[in-house]
């Protein structure tokens, strides 16, 4: 992946990238989602000096395709709403986090029970998903 000339080479990439061939290579499926996806983009097109990835719109498209080309995508259903309205309400949801429980409303819609994160500590509180991260391996 590049970024307006950036060759992106981090610690969480090569972690990201070795968990998901692991899981692909067992046979999971692994899903995009409205929420995943659009967080992706805001990622990809922000300014690198803020913390995004600097792409253009044209790259971050690229990028979009190519993840579209290997991962089914499962998009928001009405049940998905029903199920982030419990969430908010059931487990005290504020501010930001409002997104994190959107995605696993989603998940929920679709019957996703898992979740690979970096972001562990911001989905402990939903247990009705099992959160991994690339940095605990995944078998």
């Amino acid at each position: 992946m590049r970024a307006s000339g950036f060759q992106l080479e981090d610690l969480f990439q090569s972690k990201s990238l070795s968990a998901i061939k692991s899981l692909l290579a067992q046979g999971e499926t692994l899903y995009l989602v409205s929420q995943v996806v659009r967080e992706f983009w805001n990622v990809c097109t922000r300014p690198l000096a803020n913390n995004g990835l600097g792409m253009t719109i044209q790259e971050a498209s690229e990028e979009m395709e190519r993840l579209e080309a290997i991962l089914p995508f499962l998009p928001d259903t009405p049940m998905t709403y029903t199920h982030w309205r419990e969430l908010v309400a059931r487990h005290s949801v504020r501010g930001v986090q409002v997104h994190d429980a959107n995605l696993v409303a989603a998940m929920l819609a679709n019957e996703i029970t898992h979740l690979l994160t970096f972001n562990v500590a911001d989905f402990q509180r939903f247990s009705e998903i099992i959160v991994a991260s690339p940095n605990q391996g995944v078998n």
